[in-house]
């Protein structure tokens, strides 16, 4: 079996919980990309244009400084990235995370909360970022998502 890593960003805790209920199903690692700066509730509130999360998501460019590394990311043969949905695509920090790494020969398999959002086109964002890995389009998942679920899902890809 191939070795995995869960790394995976969480604003309000349910990416987390699912990030977690994944690498136990699966026994892969778990790192979770923390913002060197963490964000405030004001920062994520979308309905405000002049709130952090809102300006960085306007701002492709923008990489927020992530406060820690994988250690040894050649050990990994599949990273799945988790995060949660912003503007109908991945967060700016995954962004960061998707080119601090040499992720050449790796697959990269995209993973999101969302209460209804879809995950967009973020396995194409992030496979243009992640170069010379190969990435898929991922799936989207609730808060409630099962163990099963997600052991039946990763298993496609290790």
């Amino acid at each position: 079996m191939k070795k995995a890593l869960v790394a995976f960003f969480s604003a309000s805790g349910v990416t987390k919980k699912v990030a977690e209920r994944l690498a136990g199903a699966i026994g892969a690692d778990l790192f979770e990309i923390v913002p060197e700066q963490p964000y405030t509730e004001a920062d994520l509130d979308w309905r405000d244009a002049s709130s952090r999360s809102s300006v960085e998501m306007k701002d492709r460019s923008c990489r927020p400084a992530i406060a820690s590394k994988v250690e040894d990311i050649a050990q990994y043969d599949v990273v799945f990235i988790g995060f949660p949905v912003w503007w109908y695509r991945e967060p700016s920090i995954i962004d960061t995370f998707a080119e601090a790494y040499d992720f050449g020969g790796k697959t990269i398999v995209p993973f999101a909360t969302a209460g209804s959002s879809g995950i967009g086109a973020s396995g194409m964002n992030i496979g243009e970022l992640a170069t010379d890995a190969h990435t898929y389009a991922g799936e989207r998942f609730d808060a409630y998502v099962t163990a099963e679920k997600l052991e039946a899902w990763a298993k496609e890809y290790l």
